[in-house]
């Protein structure tokens, strides 16, 4: 089974590819391109060099948020434009889940995943052995430490990763209780992987709860397949999950904000979807 990682909700963009429990390739750049810049190229140079056709993808699982507004819109067009063009279902991913399993096996610890939402906040969450015990918000850095020090009561290691880590770690210094680390930065930011492998986990359990084969999918296509929910979807289904209203979007909406890496993104997808359309008319 083949899964496709693409996350682009902060300042890096990344690519993964899962084969089974293989963590095939990944390629992350974090330079200060745009990730309508980075994402289609890395991505179609991981594929060549792993040997492997965008056809042979089984599903595309995608960081859904929070996280930045132009970053998320970009990635679910890159996800949903590959999930039409293919035909394959996508998988979304919590940002703030795969930030935490970065450091999945920090037994007993309190995984705090901060991303720098300006204004003051932060998007987070708290998880402890695999479990979340904070669900996501946008709150401030103070209202999480206080939130944190009340879990914890000063006892047992808290474990801090994410953008927002820069930002605030002085304020955490100061303010939590008890004993505390900072990630390193090969582990500290958003990986694709991550979104790989827990979209990997979620896709198996959904096809053995509806008695499902890949095959099964690949076979009959996304639009034919009547059981998706939440966890599964079609790209046509599937949106990011923002904490906050999106200024962005509003933009869009009034006629502010044009983003012509979206738009490129988009003829990419109609491309996708026409070539396979004429493979299947000569099939």
């Amino acid at each position: 089974m083949r899964i496709l990682g693409i996350e682009s909700s902060g300042h890096v963009a990344s690519v993964a590819l899962m084969e089974d429990e293989r963590l095939k390739a990944e390629f992350s750049i974090n330079n200060g391109m745009t990730h309508s810049q980075t994402l289609m190229p890395m991505l179609s140079n991981m594929l060549e060099l792993c040997g492997e056709d965008p056809d042979s993808l089984d599903a595309i699982a995608v960081s859904a948020g929070p996280g930045s507004f132009t970053g998320l819109r970009i990635g679910a067009a890159t996800a949903k434009g590959l999930g039409l063009g293919l035909d394959r279902p996508l998988i979304p991913v919590s940002t703030l889940e795969a930030l935490a399993y970065n450091v999945v096996n920090a037994s007993g610890a309190y995984v705090c995943p901060i991303m720098d939402a300006r204004r003051g906040q932060v998007y987070c969450a708290v998880f402890k052995d695999g479990i979340r015990l904070v669900g996501e918000k946008a709150e401030s850095m103070e209202e999480l430490i206080n939130e944190i020090n009340s879990l914890s009561q000063g006892r047992g290691e808290c474990i801090f990763l994410g953008d927002g880590v820069p930002v605030y770690r002085q304020l955490i210094s100061n303010k939590l209780c008890g004993s505390y680390v900072f990630v390193t930065a090969e582990n500290s930011l958003q990986r694709a992987a991550s979104v790989a492998q827990i979209g990997l986990w979620t896709y198996r359990t959904w096809l053995l709860e509806n008695d499902l084969c890949a095959e099964d999918v690949r076979e009959k296509g996304a639009l034919g397949i009547g059981c998706f929910d939440d966890r599964v979807m079609s790209s046509d289904d599937f949106s990011p999950r923002y904490i906050r209203k999106p200024q962005a979007q509003r933009e869009l909406e009034a006629g502010l904000l044009e983003d012509p890496g979206l738009h490129s993104l988009k003829k990419m997808a109609g491309d996708m979807h026409e070539k396979k359309r004429h493979k299947d008319q000569k099939g």
